[in-house]
């Protein structure tokens, strides 16, 4: 096959980038010089350390601020408040009512007034949301306080992964998505040692009252920080060089540019009047790959969802004390986060989603027959080590195979609001695990295994339908000149993934 020369950036195609190669790798950006490849390590570098973790500490305590009424439950909660123990379910069920509704609104106003500006926001709010969530009473303010809580969370996940996406590359960034997902395990883990701490305080207030007012007020803190801290952009960033906010820029041009055609502003992101368009809308609206994954992402979330409020209450379930189980519910966790972290940077490293989604599914489908099957309280609490470590794998890996999917910026801020729809499995997670069920919960882990299996079989049938896409493509282009192949990459009749030059990437 011959090398084609691409003008545009001064550059040689080899033959297995070139699109309409068969074997060819996914699409993006690859650097090809080793001035390139520094140049792109030195720059991750600094985003790692300069963003990256303080945006994980931001949805630190998003995680931290949803989940503490489950080790509230483990306390007086209910009598204080003056609800019955079922009253907590119902208002984690009413949390992702808007937290799932809002998701794609709140994502694309995030989209239009900037991340910077919209993050914050949200931050800020939930924080004095779970101040006042320390003096509520009765079952309707409880519920209230929840619905609250999940407006203002609502936009924050696919924002700030958006957000990501405009500094890394689509295989730079499912690591990063990794190791920022991963903070709503580690927040697991925080809030049983926090709570474990707190409950042994005693004051003028109940125990369960210092939690959310602690837990608050650092929120709000913090996002006052987050206003001065969080670039605009790439080419705003106050901790990088001029050379490197140029570079930064150019690559994220180059990791999408031959799908759509957009102007940029100098922070590089899109120019306000182009961020979103009746047609990104469109394409967000009949993208099958979205829909399709969409009900797998809702099954294979029923675990991390439900853990990450009734986690302690499972546990106490095992014969430990109630604040015991705080303390016991936090190596589930860090096992979640270690499966989470060490998935995401194989999947980075071999370029490959979704056979590491499906072995995340395997290990939990694993842990979850091993849960039923043991009696034996020791062997279920490692039963629930293994199920809660495959537990977390699925949902940032969905999440970058998506963005990575999806190159043109507008769509791709819609797409990642869309799949916040997979929180779904929060409400499913919330009814099952009553305390009707608390002897062993067995009904409730039956059930998650039956989601687990259906998320399996849906996430192989995925992965092959966008392999028989990309064979049907390459195909389909086998005869075709280059010029056809310019043509197709420049005109508007398809955009973005809906190019026949575009490569799924698996």
């Amino acid at each position: 096959m011959e090398r084609i020369e691409d003008n545009r950036h001064n550059r040689v195609i080899p033959p297995e980038l070139q699109p309409w190669s068969s074997d060819r790798a996914p699409d993006g950006y690859y650097p090809q010089t080793v001035e390139d490849k520094l140049l792109s390590r030195s720059l991750n570098r600094k985003l790692d350390i300069f963003l990256l973790p303080f945006l994980s500490l931001l949805y630190l305590f998003n995680g931290l601020d949803r989940g503490s009424i489950g080790n509230a439950a483990t306390q007086s909660f209910d009598e204080d408040v003056g609800i019955k123990p079922d009253d907590v379910n119902d208002a984690v069920s009413m949390f992702f009512i808007t937290f799932v509704t809002f998701q794609p609104i709140s994502a694309a106003v995030g989209r239009m007034v900037g991340a910077r500006h919209w993050i914050p926001f949200l931050m800020l709010s939930w924080g004095i949301i779970t101040i006042a969530q320390a003096f509520v009473h009765g079952r309707g303010a409880l519920i209230a306080i929840r619905l609250l809580l999940g407006l203002f969370e609502a936009g924050f996940y696919p924002t700030a992964v958006f957000y990501l996406s405009t500094f890394y590359t689509r295989f730079d960034l499912g690591v990063r998505i990794g190791l920022f997902y991963g903070q709503y395990a580690v927040a697991g883990a925080f809030s049983g040692a926090i709570a474990y701490g707190i409950f042994q305080f005693h004051g003028s207030l109940q125990n369960w009252q210092y939690l959310f007012i602690i837990e608050g007020a650092v929120t709000v803190m913090v996002a006052t920080a987050a206003w001065f801290w969080l670039p605009v952009g790439p080419g705003s960033a106050w901790f990088l060089t001029e050379a490197e906010k140029e570079f930064a820029t150019e690559r994220i041009r180059v990791d999408s540019e031959r799908y759509f055609v957009k102007a940029y502003g100098p922070d590089g992101i899109q120019v306000v009047s182009q961020r979103l368009s009746k047609r990104d809308v469109k394409e967000t609206v009949r993208d099958w790959k979205l829909w399709t994954i969409l009900v797998c992402n809702i099954c294979a979330s029923v675990p991390s969802q439900a853990f990450s409020v009734f986690l302690p209450l499972v546990v106490r379930a095992m014969g430990y004390s109630s604040i015991e189980a705080n303390l016991m519910s936090v190596p589930p966790y860090v096992c979640g986060a270690v499966g989470l972290y060490l998935f995401t940077l194989s999947s980075d490293m071999y370029k490959e989603r979704g056979f590491h989604i499906i072995g995340g599914l395997v290990i939990c489908l694993v842990g979850l027959i091993a849960t039923v099957t043991i009696f034996d309280n020791t062997g279920r609490y490692l039963a629930l080590c293994v199920l809660v470590l495959g537990s977390y794998i699925t949902a940032p890996l969905t999440v970058a195979w998506l963005s990575g999917n999806t190159p043109d910026p507008g769509k791709r801020s819609l797409v990642l609001g869309v799949n916040g729809f997979g929180n779904l499995s929060g409400v499913i997670g919330a009814q099952l695990f009553r305390a009707k069920y608390a002897d062993r919960y067995l009904v409730p882990f039956y059930a998650t295994l039956g989601f687990i299996a259906f998320a399996l079989v849906g996430y192989i049938g995925y992965r092959f339908m966008l392999q028989f896409v990309n064979q049907s493509r390459a195909k389909k282009m086998a005869g075709w000149s280059a010029s056809a192949i310019e043509d197709e990459r420049t005109n508007d009749e398809r955009l973005g993934d809906r190019k026949y030059t575009f490569v799924y990437g698996l």
